[in-house]
């Protein structure tokens, strides 16, 4: 079987799975709705589990159909929001430059996904967003989010979804990414392909 979401036609658009991930109140919903319809959500309702929208892109003269999660940041929805990330291509991790808490649960964030993704190897298709930068009363300097990321290999996009910057590089990084390891994936299942066909006996028609 072709993996899930690989096409044996390359010419066809690809779809990928994209999952926002964050502590309550960073600004996710926000930061999707910036890059999908190019407005500030500004409606403070919380996530409950997930939402989904959908942009199309072009990566490298690849059409991408990016399916965007958008999944709630409460500790109580956590065990749900973990049966999203199933099927993911990319993962944005998102915290509030304002709110220290919501940096340091990064880690527990990034560490929940990859134990659920599986299998996947630790190079996952992934980046950081810190948003809000827009705002005063910073908490977070950029060098110790820089020094985070720099660490795991992750990288790192400062972002105001209200002033819309950098939030459609953050997006298109990591539709780079996420395309650039799905094109592995498709490559090494053609590879597998071709060196069973030969072991594999034609089949007997009958009448």
């Amino acid at each position: 079987l072709v993996p899930q979401g690989l096409s044996m036609d390359a010419s066809k658009k690809v779809d990928l799975k994209i999952i926002i991930i964050g502590a309550l109140g960073v600004g996710k919903t926000s930061l999707l709705h910036q890059y999908v319809h190019k407005t500030f959500y500004e409606d403070y309702r919380t996530t409950l589990g997930a939402s989904i929208l959908t942009k199309v892109v072009a990566v490298d003269s690849t059409p991408l159909k990016m399916q965007i999660w958008d999944t709630g940041g409460q500790e109580r929805f956590r065990s749900m929001v973990s049966t999203f990330y199933k099927g993911s291509d990319g993962c944005m991790l998102a915290f509030d430059v304002t709110d220290r808490e919501s940096f340091e649960a990064l880690d527990n964030w990034r560490d929940d996904f990859l134990e659920k993704v599986i299998p996947r190897e630790q190079d996952f298709p992934m980046v950081v967003l810190g948003n809000k930068i827009d705002l005063s009363d910073r908490q977070v300097p950029r060098e110790t989010a820089s020094a985070w990321c720099k660490e795991k290999d992750i990288p790192y996009f400062e972002v105001s979804a209200k002033n819309n910057i950098n939030v459609a590089e953050a997006f298109e990084t990591l539709a780079k990414q996420a395309l650039s390891t799905y094109k592995g994936i498709f490559e090494s299942y053609l590879t597998d392909s071709i060196k069973l066909t030969p072991n594999d006996k034609p089949k007997q028609s009958c009448c």
